[in-house]
């Protein structure tokens, strides 16, 4: 019987539909895309409880008391000790609509159109897949000459973490790009 409800939980989670951050793929070198990004609305905050505070939110601890569905991906940074996480709204949320958190640690925000890098790698991100990355993202933009706007990673994890199988998580960097 365990197995059985351990089989339709598993179903149930790896089923669901995600809405995915747009974005358009405007060239690819090798395993590396260059990805314009438009603005999109997203909430984030610098704390220790990052993904709780957050996953508050979205479920419901905002001005409207609604409940926000979960996108991919989520976004993670580092500077020094302080860790980033942010979490893009739907696409139907818009400047004009956006729902405001109770908690004053969490910034709902516009973010600016940009153009990124961007190396995907697979399984359970940790310090060592996204710092191997994160060099090999560095090297092939180097070899290319194409400039980085800021050298810290920005990682994107796109998978709840209860999946297990084919996980999809990314390096990204903003880059000056201008196709030729």
């Amino acid at each position: 019987m365990s197995k059985y409800l351990f089989f339709l939980f598993s179903i149930t989670m790896f089923s669901q539909q995600t809405e995915i951050q747009q974005y358009k793929v405007i060239n690819t070198i090798d395993n590396v895309e260059l990805r314009y990004y438009p603005p999109s609305i997203k909430a984030k905050v610098t704390s220790k409880n990052n993904f709780s505070k957050l996953f508050k939110y979205i479920s419901g601890n905002n001005s409207d008391n609604t409940k926000i569905a979960m996108t991919a991906p989520v976004y993670m940074t580092n500077k020094g000790s302080l860790n980033t996480m942010e979490f893009v709204l739907p696409v139907k949320y818009l400047e004009k609509n956006i729902i405001l958190p109770k908690d004053n640690s969490i910034e709902v925000y516009k973010s600016k159109e940009g153009v990124f890098a961007s190396i995907t790698y697979g399984g359970y991100s940790n310090s060592n897949k996204v710092s191997e990355n994160y060099r090999l993202l560095v090297n092939k933009l180097n070899e290319k000459n194409i400039p980085i706007i800021s050298n810290r990673p920005i990682v994107l994890s796109y998978n709840s973490p209860y999946k297990v199988f084919n996980r999809r998580n990314e390096v990204l960097l903003e880059v000056v790009y201008r196709a030729n």
